[in-house]
C-alpha cells in the first residue's frame, strides 16, 4: 500500500468529509479523518528534553551549546514534530503535490502548540515572488491560517517580503545556508513592542527563520517566537 493514498486529493479536511476515507498512510480505514489513530500516534516527535531556543535535543531541557556561544536573533521555538518518515513524505505531498487539506491539519497541530498571549501578531515566512508563482501558495501561510483562527489571532502577509530568490536552502550544505539568506527580506512595519508569530514548515539548521527574525528585531519586534511544524535534526 503506498504511504500516499490517492484519496488525498479528495478530501477537504483532517476531519471534514462527510465521507469515508482511508488514512494517507496506511490505507485503513479512518473515518472523515486524514490520518487514522495508529498512524498519528506514530507520527515522529522531538525528545522531551530540548534546547528552548532552537529546539535541538539537550540532556536536560537546558540551552544548547550552539545557542549559548551565539544567541539567535529569535527568542524561542516551539515544534509539533521531528523531521522524518513519514511526516517527511506527508510535508512534501503538501508542498509540492498541493494536497491543502495536510496544510490545515498540520495548522491545528501547531494551533495546538500556541496560546492567545503568546504574540499580538502571526508572521508567515514569505517566499518570493517567483517562487510563489511556481508553487501556487505559501506553505507557511497554509500553516498560520488556522493558528489565526483558533486563536484569533491577526495574520501579517503584507508587512514582510523576501526580495532574494535564493537557491533553495535544501539543495545546499548546512554550512552555506546562513550565507544563502543574507539579506533576503525587507521589513516595511514598525513592530516596536510587539510579540510575533513567526511560522514555516520545516527548519533545519534556522537560517532562514533566523534572518527574518534578525530583520524583525530591527523593526522593533520586542519577542519573535518560532512556530514550526518539524524540526530536522543534525546528521550524526
Amino acid at each position: 500500500m503506498p504511504i500516499l493514498t490517492q484519496t488525498a486529493s479528495l478530501v477537504v479536511g483532517s476531519c471534514e468529509r462527510l465521507l469515508t476515507q482511508d488514512c494517507l498512510l496506511c490505507g485503513a480505514a479512518s473515518g472523515r479523518c486524514l490520518l487514522c489513530a495508529a498512524c498519528e500516534a506514530d507520527l515522529p516527535r522531538l525528545p522531551g528534553q530540548r534546547c528552548p531556543r532552537c529546539a535541538l535535543p539537550t540532556p536536560h531541557g537546558e540551552v544548547c551549546g550552539r545557542c549559548l556561544a551565539k544567541p539567535p536573533y529569535y527568542d524561542r521555538a516551539l515544534v509539533a514534530f521531528r523531521y522524518a518518515f513519514p511526516l517527511d513524505k506527508l510535508v512534501q505531498s503538501f508542498k509540492y503535490g498541493h494536497r491543502l487539506a495536510l496544510g490545515r491539519y498540520f495548522g491545528r497541530q501547531l494551533a495546538a502548540l500556541t496560546g492567545e498571549s503568546l504574540a499580538d501578531l502571526i508572521v508567515p515566512l514569505p517566499l518570493h515572488p517567483q517562487r510563489l508563482r511556481q508553487r501556487g501558495f505559501n506553505q507557511a501561510l497554509e500553516l498560520a491560517r488556522p493558528v489565526g483562527k483558533a486563536w484569533q489571532m491577526p495574520i501579517d502577509v503584507r508587512s514582510c517580503q523576501r526580495i532574494r530568490d535564493t537557491p533553495a536552502q535544501a539543495d545546499l550544505p548546512w554550512r552555506e545556508r546562513a550565507k544563502n539568506v543574507r539579506g533576503a527580506f525587507h521589513c516595511a512595519a514598525d513592530f516596536t513592542g510587539k510579540r510575533l508569530l513567526l511560522v514555516d514548515d520545516v527548519m533545519t539548521t534556522g537560517a532562514s527563520l533566523g534572518e527574518l527574525a534578525q530583520t524583525l528585531k530591527r523593526h522593533g519586534a520586542a519577542h519573535v517566537t518560532l512556530l514550526v511544524l518539524a524540526r530536522a535534526l543534525p546528521p550524526a
